[in-house]
């Protein structure tokens, strides 16, 4: 995987204007985005204090680059350990997974899946944090509350039309998936542009979060995602 590495080493290079910087900032998250591309993206863009105008402070895309490079060395490492267990596991007959590794899992019908469609709603983890956790559950911790993000609040119930499905109130996974056996995504109201959230809308110049926009986080913007049945997985 030498093009995160290779791009990683563009968002050090202060020589390159800032938009450069963020352009190699990107590429790097389309070979890893623990929360998926927009929502990974958003996070760092608060973890690392990125502004508005990213020449105010080009060193926050430093920040977010190696918060990005932690995880993933640490997703690095669990993977190859996956993959020869899985390659032990062949070789003694058992050709199908115990469990799904946390990365394998497909975005369309996986329980994160409404991260896809709305990058405010994702773990307030750091992405090592996540990966830690989710990588101790795959070995098999018992680790109370929600799977993704530890919140050990009451679910959200979100109706389906079918019935309903019980969400996470912090990240909005889904924690108890509609029993009509059908399957479901959730989409935010009204729904996110990409656009905003690639230019930062949702930040100050100072590297802040923008306190007018969005104007729902939270319990609240997930009390509000509505239910569509889904032909690409379970929910």
């Amino acid at each position: 995987m030498t093009s995160f590495l290779t791009h990683r080493a563009r968002v050090h290079d202060a020589a390159l204007p800032p938009y450069r910087r963020h352009s190699a900032l990107r590429t790097c998250l389309t070979e890893f985005a623990p929360y998926g591309l927009r929502a990974t993206y958003h996070h760092l863009t608060v973890s690392a204090r990125m502004p508005r105008i990213l020449e105010a402070d080009p060193d926050s895309l430093v920040r977010a680059v190696e918060e990005l490079n932690e995880a993933r060395a640490l997703w690095l490492a669990r993977a190859e350990q996956y993959a020869a267990q899985r390659r032990a596991e062949k070789r003694a007959g058992r050709r199908e997974p115990p469990v799904t590794a946390w990365w394998d899992r497909p975005w369309p019908g996986s329980p994160d899946a409404v991260w896809y469609h709305d990058p405010f709603l994702h773990p307030p983890l750091s992405l090592p944090d996540y990966v830690r956790r989710q990588n101790a559950l795959l070995d098999g911790a018992e680790l109370p509350g929600c799977p993704a993000c530890g919140e050990e609040g009451p679910a959200v119930p979100v109706p389906t039309g079918h019935g309903r499905a019980e969400l996470c109130r912090c990240c909005a996974r889904v924690l108890v998936p509609c029993p009509c056996d059908r399957w479901h995504g959730y989409q935010p109201q009204p729904p996110v542009g990409w656009s905003q959230t690639w230019r930062r809308a949702h930040m100050t110049g100072s590297g802040e979060p923008n306190p007018h926009w969005p104007t729902l986080l939270e319990t609240a913007r997930v009390e509000r995602l509505v239910a569509y049945e889904s032909p690409h997985g379970p929910c």
